[in-house]
């Protein structure tokens, strides 16, 4: 419930500090006085949008301030989800800085307006007079009829398949559609995945071929210059294999006078033995050096295939065309596999499809079980305030398309007097009745839903006199399981309040200031008469407003 409110800076308030109550607390002042800027006050801890304009002094930041006793209504899921810290006493702040900045607090912790509205819509539900025309909204019908069928559970099963088959429905689609386009490329693609595949590319083979190439075109100079080398070493009088065997020879004879002549026998020992090496692998890659014109022409060939290749898909390296080549056949493979994976896809499709119909179904059946009760409670309630022959046509009707809350389309139609057809509520009832039906739905709702705090904005307008006194009853037998506020302009409903606050305007500091206080048993006397007969009290209004309160 709403323990205390706090409003610093706000449209005409400077400071405001209130606390509230259970049961049923009431809120009175002449038109005018701020009653509506109070409201809008709470409505920015509750979400609302703020408004630069609405800062008295445009050179201080406004705050609102909100305490709320939550510690029975189940919130602490809510608070861990958003990362929150709980607390059974839980403060709400709203603060407009002047340079049009707006910051939102819950127990200190900083939070999105997204946030701080769902959090407000299970804390407060505050009914004004423009909302009377949710009566004619297929969407506000829905939830009085759910909110009787206790389908809460049921509903967020539905919508979350509702969720997966919309995105399988999405995924089918595009399915289809990639079906289309692919057909038209699969056989481009396919052409060029078997130009790909046929030059059978491998890492560094591109690097290789070049090699191989400059071999092949060269085999005439590289034997030549292999026999030279080898004549420069094997020659009988000038070789170097020759001249070294005679320097291994004077080597060997000094190896004996000491270790520094036997490390250099063994060093000229080595190169002897390297240069033969030498001369062998010489004659080896000589013999196998031969003129293959054929190899050539087939080396160039594979060369070409890859220049081309390179050159038709705009890359410089060969893992650049394995690439391309492995994206092309899963472009490829897709194409021809796509039938398939459009049937499985439409064999899933149809198992959410079930699963929806079965939900449904049994939302609906709930739905139809609870319209009648709907129908004789809310019959009732308006015959006790004023409207003894007001009807209801409630019907439901199996929709072909799944809509977010069911399958079902929602007949809501009133009859205000005998003998007149049903029609649309908001084009077939005045404003009077339109807000005795409202309190009766709202009141009905109560039951089933577990909400802390209702509010009525002078959902009272348009009646008077003992229907007025019916409707006060109504909101005090609905405090006595939550907390009520009404904002009214009728004595009756005022003096059912177990707290009654007055709203006024006093002139203070060369401007007018609003201002709210919690009034006594006497005050509230005062007030009742007032509202009674006006500002010249008589003694017949002062009594009448005394038998209200008794």
């Amino acid at each position: 419930m709403l323990s205390n409110l706090s409003i610093k800076n706000y449209a005409l308030i400077d400071k405001l500090n209130v606390s509230f109550g259970n049961g049923f607390t009431c809120i009175t002042g002449e038109t005018g006085a701020g009653k509506s800027i109070l409201l809008g006050g709470l409505s920015l801890v509750l979400g609302k949008r703020a408004d630069l304009s609405t800062l008295r002094n445009k050179e201080e930041k406004c705050i609102i301030e909100s305490e709320f006793e939550i510690a029975n209504y189940g919130l602490s899921t809510f608070f861990s989800e958003n990362d929150l810290d709980y607390e059974d006493k839980t403060i709400i702040r709203r603060e407009i800085l002047p340079s049009g900045k707006s910051r939102a607090f819950i127990n200190d912790t900083p939070v999105t307006l997204d946030v701080l509205s769902k959090l407000g819509n299970r804390l407060i539900d505050v009914h004004s007079q423009h909302q009377t025309l949710q009566l004619a909204d297929n969407e506000f019908q829905f939830k009085v009829i759910d909110s009787l069928a206790n389908i809460k559970d049921l509903s967020s099963t539905y919508t979350e398949q509702l969720k997966q088959y919309r995105k399988t429905t999405k995924e089918l689609e595009n399915l289809v559609n990639f079906q289309s386009n692919a057909i038209k490329e699969h056989e481009y693609n396919s052409f060029l995945l078997k130009e790909l595949e046929e030059a059978r590319l491998q890492e560094g083979m591109l690097e290789e071929l070049e090699e191989q190439y400059q071999q092949l075109s060269n085999v005439e100079t590289i034997v030549e210059q292999l026999a030279q080398g080898h004549h420069l070493l094997n020659d009988e009088q000038v070789g170097v294999l020759n001249l070294l065997s005679g320097l291994k020879q004077v080597s060997s004879k000094l190896s004996g006078y000491g270790s520094a002549y036997k490390a250099l026998d063994d060093r000229i020992q080595s190169v002897f033995i390297e240069m033969d090496d030498i001369a062998s692998e010489l004659q080896e890659l000589s013999d196998q050096t031969d003129l293959d014109p054929a190899l050539l022409d087939e080396v160039n060939s594979k060369l070409q295939l890859l220049y081309n290749l390179q050159k038709k898909h705009g890359v410089q390296e060969i893992s650049e065309l394995i690439r391309i080549k492995d994206e092309l056949f899963e472009k490829v493979d897709a194409t021809e596999n796509i039938e398939a994976t459009i049937s499985e896809k439409q064999k899933q499709l149809e198992g959410q499809e079930q699963k929806l119909n079965d939900l449904a179904a049994k939302i609906s059946k709930k739905r139809l079980q609870v319209i009648p009760d709907l129908k004789k409670q809310m019959e009732n309630r308006l015959d006790l305030l004023g409207m003894p022959s007001a009807r209801f046509k409630i019907e439901l009707h199996t929709s072909a398309d799944f809509k977010p809350n069911g399958k079902d389309d929602l007949l809501f139609l009133f009859a205000a007097n005998k003998g007149t057809d049903f029609g649309d509520i908001k084009k077939v009832a005045s404003g009077g009745e339109l807000s005795r039906i409202m309190l009766t739905i709202k009141s009905i709702m109560a039951k089933y839903e577990n909400l802390p705090t209702m509010m009525f904005d002078e959902i009272d307008t348009g009646v008077s006199g003992e229907i007025s006194n019916r409707m006060g009853e109504i909101m005090f037998e609905m405090s006595k399981s939550m907390q009520i506020f009404s904002i009214t302009h009728l004595p009756q409903v005022a003096s059912k309040g177990d707290h009654h606050f007055k709203v006024y305007k006093e002139d203070k500091g060369g401007g007018t200031l609003t201002n709210m206080k919690e009034l006594s048993q006497d005050e509230r006397v005062v007030e009742l008469a007032e509202m009674l007969g006006g500002k010249e009290l008589s003694e017949s209004a002062m009594a009448h407003a005394r038998q209200l309160l008794n």
